[in-house]
């Protein structure tokens, strides 16, 4: 693994840190030339917690989740926003999920137990997953799990005779695979023919296994769901996929006499992770999908079902960052000028695998032009471990504290103890006050399971 060709191209933007847009937390400012989110100072909060970092705006994402529940509520009324855990996942999240009137969406057992861990209505869980072990799905029956989204026949079948031994008839969805090819990276591309979810459409192998799913006992076909990708900027990519799946519970009306009595879109709605990038809004996408499915349903004499999306990115990237301290810098002359910072690849793997793009700023010095093109690196034993590549930044000197923007999403949950790097703490700020909600790791932590 190793880092793209250096862009020589690139130059200095100049932009201040208030000048980068929709890629800043709702509450960021600048106060004395030191970056403020939450009304906290982030060099000070840097100092006094240490670093690598994360920091999340907690009014930000409160303000994102009232804005997906009114836009759906509103355009549409029969509604539910399910906040997809896999973005970002801790005790935290799930009381504020709580508290906020949203559903929660686990893949799998240890998403499923953190929910539990603080209380969180088992009935208002859905279920993913493309291979749900039996002890995952009997603990989540056991549990009264509202939703399992069933992948295959194979668990159709583990779910029917798990809900049969505990007396109970499991609401399930089948995930559907759409065939609708999104506008975005192909490792996040779920709807298309070639994915390893859902019950493909090719040949109506999935309609075929809906008369196995209403035939199998102990499980009712409460709805249907599919899921495009991620990181989506075309609109209508969701209107396609809407299209498809009301056409599907219209065959099953017809052919089989059942109607479908909810409908899963799932999430995807994409982010900026750029001061060029120019995502949607919430309620462009609400207004997009509350009308296709009215649109469909109407042209197709349905009633309409309970619609349901599963927002995760666009709940809370935007409103999480990453502090680091300038270690080394090196510069290597016509190549790149490296920054290198106390984190990388262990707590943010998207940039390595993706080579994503990410916004950073020196957090002491934000009232300042960007006036140099860096590559932040990070201090792991991999050619292709850096956090932000050639990008824009104030001029780096050591012992800085960088923030790079919009890594709320997927750094987190995704992180590692990769060279036995201990994983950082998370901490919540709102009306200038920071608590921390998960501590950092310590080197103890680390050994704790071994023998």
């Amino acid at each position: 693994m190793s880092l793209p060709a250096s862009d020589l191209s690139k130059q200095p933007d100049n932009r201040t840190t208030m000048e980068l847009g929709a890629v800043l937390p709702e509450t960021a400012e600048v106060r004395d030339g030191h970056l403020f989110i939450g009304g906290v100072d982030m060099v000070e909060l840097a100092k006094r917690e240490g670093t690598a970092l994360y920091v999340y705006d907690e009014a930000d994402i409160r303000h994102r989740m009232e804005r997906y529940r009114d836009a759906f509520e509103s355009r549409y009324g029969n509604a539910d926003v399910i906040y997809a855990s896999k973005a970002f996942l801790n005790k935290e999240a799930v009381r504020m999920v709580a508290s906020e009137g949203l559903c929660l969406d686990v893949s799998g057992g240890g998403e499923f137990a953190c929910a539990l861990s603080v209380g969180f209505p088992a009935e208002r869980v859905f279920m993913h997953g493309n291979n749900k072990t039996p002890r995952e799905l009997e603990e989540a029956i056991s549990a009264g799990i509202g939703r399992i989204v069933i992948d295959s026949r194979i668990e159709l079948r583990r779910i029917s005779e798990i809900a049969g031994r505990l007396g109970v008839v499991q609401d399930i969805y089948m995930r559907i695979t759409p065939g609708v090819e999104a506008d975005t990276h192909e490792y996040i591309r779920t709807g298309c023919e070639d994915s390893k979810f859902g019950f493909n459409m090719r040949d109506d192998f999935a309609f075929n296994c809906v008369r196995d799913v209403l035939g199998t006992p102990n499980v009712r076909l409460a709805g249907l769901h599919c899921h495009i990708g991620s990181q989506i900027f075309a609109l209508h990519s969701f209107r396609e996929a809407a299209d498809v799946m009301v056409e599907f519970i219209a065959r099953i009306r017809d052919e089989y006499g059942y109607v479908i009595e909810e409908l899963d879109l799932g999430g995807g709605l994409g982010i900026a992770y750029t001061a060029e990038d120019e995502p949607s809004s919430i309620e462009d996408f609400a207004e997009v999908t509350a009308t296709a499915v009215k649109d469909f349903c109407e042209a197709r004499d349905l009633p309409l079902p309970r619609l349901l999306v599963e927002p995760g990115r666009s709940l809370v990237a935007n409103a999480g960052v990453t502090l680091y301290t300038v270690g080394i810098l090196k510069t290597l002359p016509g190549i790149r000028k490296y920054v290198a910072v106390d984190g990388g690849m262990s707590d943010n793997i998207r940039t390595a695998l993706y080579h994503a793009d990410y916004e950073p700023v020196v957090a002491n010095k934000a009232d300042q032009p960007r006036t140099e093109i860096v590559t932040i690196a990070g201090k792991h034993c991999e050619s292709g471990d850096a956090v932000v590549i050639d990008m824009p930044m104030q001029h780096p000197d050591l012992g800085d504290v960088v923030c790079v923007f919009a890594t709320g999403a997927y750094c987190y949950t995704m992180a590692s103890n990769y060279n036995g790097q201990p994983r950082p703490a998370i901490v919540f700020v709102r009306d200038g006050e920071a608590r921390v909600v998960t501590r950092r790791e310590t080197y103890e932590d680390l050994q704790r399971r071994d023998l």
